[in-house]
């Protein structure tokens, strides 16, 4: 599996991503255990706030490019939308 994420900082700023392990990279992103973002680093912690899944790597980050091309609005907007279960 391959997913797309979007993360809330504590700063209220948003992080978008890819991973095939979605739970390992929420671990990695809060500090649980090594690796995570530069940027999320020091925006401890996050809160995953939206995610979809991808049958293919290629499928993930075009839409992960397809989200950071978005505004902060309209970003806003997929969230509300979100109906996915937390992991």
């Amino acid at each position: 599996m391959n997913y797309t994420y979007i993360v809330e900082c504590s700063d209220h700023t948003y992080y978008t991503g890819w991973t095939t392990d979605l739970k390992h990279r929420m671990k990695a992103h809060n500090g649980v255990i090594a690796g995570g973002a530069k940027y999320t680093r020091i925006r401890r912690p996050v809160q995953l706030v939206w995610y979809a899944v991808f049958s293919t790597k290629r499928e993930a980050q075009a839409k992960e490019y397809a989200i950071k091309q978005l505004s902060r609005k309209d970003k806003e907007k997929l969230i509300e939308t979100f109906t996915g279960d937390d992991l």
